[in-house]
């Protein structure tokens, strides 16, 4: 881990992982569509757990998820979904793993309407980060009237684990905001 006295980091980034992902993802904008869906689907198996446990099963969640192609989960049927919820590797919870499935059905269908996932999710963000000022120690929101819509928007859509807190913290992934602290190195970095 780089030394936290030469670069100072959002709190919550206190291991190595957590500290490496921070340093290169967290926060940076993301426009494709299939580092969207797995942003997506990873947020929504944290629901209820902490990030640093999905972290950890990142890479097998990339192997068991068919590195999250969409059109492959689409087609994901109850064959694929029993061994999914026998792979320990993964976090083993039925309406994850479906919700994951009918994610990328619905997924699918945002790509055909817009073009791209990536064209509808920005259009929550008028296209461009919401950039946050928050000092050290400031917690961020859980949810804001973006992520309020977008939970709603997508809802509708067929989406499922998108409420408004899960939405939040994938605007916040995906550099749809910046939440960096800024004290934070990647605060600057990413204006």
């Amino acid at each position: 881990m780089p030394d936290p006295v030469s670069k100072r980091r959002c709190g919550w980034a206190a291991d190595e992982l957590s500290a490496a992902y921070h340093d290169s993802e967290w926060g940076v904008p993301v426009h494709d569509d299939r580092l969207l869906f797995e942003f997506l689907i990873l947020e929504g198996a944290q629901a209820g757990l902490s990030w640093i446990t999905i972290l950890k099963k990142r890479p097998a969640y990339r192997k068991a998820f068919d590195g999250f192609d969409p059109r492959k989960v689409a087609r994901y049927d109850a064959a694929r979904m029993a061994a999914l919820l026998a792979d320990a590797g993964i976090v083993r919870n039925r309406l994850k793993i479906a919700s994951a499935v009918t994610n990328a059905q619905a997924f699918l269908e945002v790509q055909k309407e817009f073009g791209s996932f990536d064209r509808y999710i920005w259009g929550f963000v008028d296209g461009r980060p919401v950039r946050n000022c928050r000092r050290a120690g400031e917690a961020p929101p859980a949810r804001t009237p973006q992520s309020d819509a977008m939970s709603k928007d997508l809802g509708r859509r067929g989406f499922k684990f998108v409420g408004s807190t899960i939405c939040y913290a994938f605007m916040q992934a995906t550099g749809m905001v910046n939440d960096h602290t800024s004290d934070c190195f990647r605060y600057s970095e990413l204006q």
